[in-house]
């Protein structure tokens, strides 16, 4: 039988379009929480010797806690755009975070 009854699709194959398998966004979340998390510890450990650098780093935790948690715009199509954009600017934010201070750590 091929309707599209309870399976979402013809010929009795599930509509998965909005299915969340094995709980991706709270894994998700949990990933950006622990980076966030990560960064700080790892701010106190360097404030402790170098204080700007560990500043700087507690500064960076501070950023990337909510931009994991950005929920973005309802539409599918555009939360995927946005979230990959967001995530762009974070990874290169930190990337020159880091290297500012290595440089500074450096000299």
């Amino acid at each position: 039988m091929t309707g599209s009854g309870e399976t979402g699709l013809p010929g009795g194959t599930p509509d998965r379009r909005g299915a969340d398998p094995g709980l991706a966004r709270q894994r998700t979340a949990l990933a950006w929480t622990r980076t966030a998390v990560s960064f700080a510890a790892l701010g106190a450990a360097v404030l402790k010797a170098r204080p700007v650098p560990g500043l700087a780093i507690l500064a960076v935790s501070a950023l990337v806690y909510p931009f994991g948690r950005y929920g973005g715009p309802q539409d599918a199509a555009d939360r995927q755009h946005r979230r990959v954009l967001i995530t762009a600017i974070a990874v290169t934010g930190v990337s020159v975070a880091a290297l500012i201070i290595s440089l500074l750590a450096g000299s």
